[in-house]
């Protein structure tokens, strides 16, 4: 298991493939577990929202007590994993079949009022079902252990 959820690391920035379910939904359980130990971190080591409540007025300073000291880490983790992030989600579409555009379109309709929900949920649902029989366009079929290139 732990494998899968390191494999969209190895292949950091390639969009070109396809990826399973599980290595998908692995990398997505990778990446709750480590942001809930960074969580635990900043607020075990003193983010308190006294800081945010002394200066109502201050709209950053949020911001300020989050990423000074260890809040650091959440923005070093999320800027590690943010090619992954896209790649994988990419590799996902494609062994649905689909071009990684795709992606960017649900992004945009993430900022549409009313559709952002609709388009969320339309990419999990596609994030959920199974990846296409036998070769496609993107690659050869990432569950068929006869094909030497799937790893690779």
């Amino acid at each position: 298991m732990l494998e899968w959820m390191i494999l969209p690391l190895k292949r950091y920035a390639d969009f070109k493939g396809r990826s399973r379910r599980k290595e998908f939904w692995s990398w997505i359980l990778f990446n709750v577990i480590v942001l809930i130990v960074l969580m635990a971190i900043v607020f075990g080591t003193g983010f308190s929202t006294a800081a945010i409540l002394a200066d109502p007025g201050n709209p950053l300073a949020v911001y300020g007590s989050l990423f000074s000291g260890t809040g650091v880490l959440l923005l070093i983790w999320g800027l590690a994993t943010f090619i992954p992030n896209i790649a994988v989600t990419v590799r996902r579409l494609h062994d649905r079949d689909m071009s990684g555009w795709w992606y960017l379109g649900f992004f945009i309709a993430g900022f549409i009022p009313f559709v952002n929900m609709i388009s969320g949920i339309a990419l999990i649902v596609l994030m959920f079902l199974d990846g296409t029989r036998g070769p496609n366009r993107f690659g050869p079929d990432p569950k068929d252990p006869t094909s030497a290139a799937v790893f690779a």
